[in-house]
């Protein structure tokens, strides 16, 4: 039995904000980072709601946000106990809004409110998942709280909001997304309809990520990444993903790198150790036939090898480093670290729908590789 559950309006194009100005009379609650706030991008949302609102901002969301800014969240809800709360930005913006509710509503504190997600990036696909990840800096982990109470009611996706993003930010994201919909396609939950919207979102990713990144003023590219991201998120939301992300959020949480290039980092070492299995092989070159890579007479081998190229030359295209030490950090300060992040990938949720079976050894043989 198939199971999809596709809860969240999507209103998407350079008109999706024409939803806000039909909102009247609720207290609404915005969630963003202070980059946000300073730049004057809120006004963008302040504008297009109509006076009859009272809305209040909680401008503390930071990249990784932590269980302490949540708990702040929280406190500001209980205070507000707004009608409506929109979570505006990049992924964290928007995870920071979801773990707020989360908490909320475990312990009873609001009625539970109108979620609106409104994305600035083109990555996450958080607008239309019921997940978010959480970080502990304590143990320097990172955690996924997961459940269908966090899934927005409506996403109002604004291609004009990522015309401004940085093409390092434009890379990082955009390997997200291609992480999320490769990882949903092979994942234990794949099914026709996780699998038609992997499918799409990488389509519309090879036609639009180096434009993007080449022009960030390029409107379309930015309108098909912005719905390949949305596609992709739609579809690890039913699929799941992978040991690709459990080991990603653990280098995140330890080193703060960027999501999208930790996923991009370890994306073929990932491939490489999936494909070891022929069933999964297989899944991976059925892609790389759907979205014309390679013609349905190459061998599945073949058409893996040419998908592993397409990541590797999106990388190097965009200027991607390629390894950890790369980034500058140090063998001895990362292999010390190595054992702690394998203990908390092998508790990473993700883990659960990774296609092939995957332990101590193995995770950080990964890790290793990637040095």
């Amino acid at each position: 039995m198939s199971n999809v559950y596709i809860k969240t309006k999507v209103c998407s194009g350079q008109y999706a904000m024409e939803y806000l100005r039909k909102i009247r009379r609720k207290k609404i609650l915005l969630v963003c980072d202070k980059f946000m706030m300073e730049n004057g991008s809120v006004n963008y949302i302040v504008d297009a709601l109509d006076s009859s609102n009272i809305m209040e901002i909680f401008d503390q969301a930071i990249p990784d946000p932590t269980i302490q800014v949540v708990g702040e969240g929280v406190g500001v809800v209980y205070r507000v106990k707004p009608d409506i709360i929109i979570g505006f930005g990049g992924g964290s913006a928007i995870d920071t809004a979801k773990g707020i509710i989360y908490f909320a509503e475990a312990r009873n504190l609001i009625e539970k409110p109108k979620f609106i997600t409104i994305p600035t990036t083109s990555g996450t696909g958080s607008e239309v998942t019921s997940v978010a990840v959480i970080t502990d800096p304590e143990n320097k982990s990172k955690h996924l709280i997961s459940s269908d109470g966090i899934l927005a009611d409506v996403a109002l996706l604004d291609p004009k909001l990522t015309l401004t993003v940085p093409p390092a930010v434009t890379a990082n994201t955009g390997m997200d997304v291609l992480t999320h919909a490769l990882e949903a396609y092979v994942a234990k939950g794949a099914n026709v309809f996780s699998d038609a919207l992997s499918e799409k979102a990488v389509e519309l990713l090879i036609k639009a990520l180096l434009p993007c990144y080449c022009d960030g003023r390029n409107l379309e590219s930015r309108t098909f990444m912005h719905e390949a991201s949305t596609l992709a998120g739609m579809a690890f939301n039913t699929a799941g993903l992978g040991v690709n992300h459990s080991i990603a959020h653990q280098l995140g949480g330890t080193f703060h790198i960027p999501h999208g290039l930790a996923n991009a980092i370890l994306l073929n070492k990932v491939i490489d150790y999936n494909c070891k299995n022929s069933d999964i092989r297989k899944k991976y070159a059925a892609l790389a036939y759907k979205v014309m890579l390679v013609s349905m007479d190459e061998s599945p081998k073949l058409a893996v090898n040419v998908l592993k190229q397409l990541i590797s030359t999106l990388m190097r295209s965009m200027d991607m480093p390629g390894s950890i030490r790369s980034l500058g950090i140090k063998k001895e300060d990362y292999d010390r670290q190595i054992q702690n992040m394998v203990d908390n990938a092998l508790m990473d949720n993700c883990l659960k729908t990774t296609p092939r079976e995957i332990g101590t050894g193995a995770i950080k043989e990964i890790l290793e590789s990637i040095y």
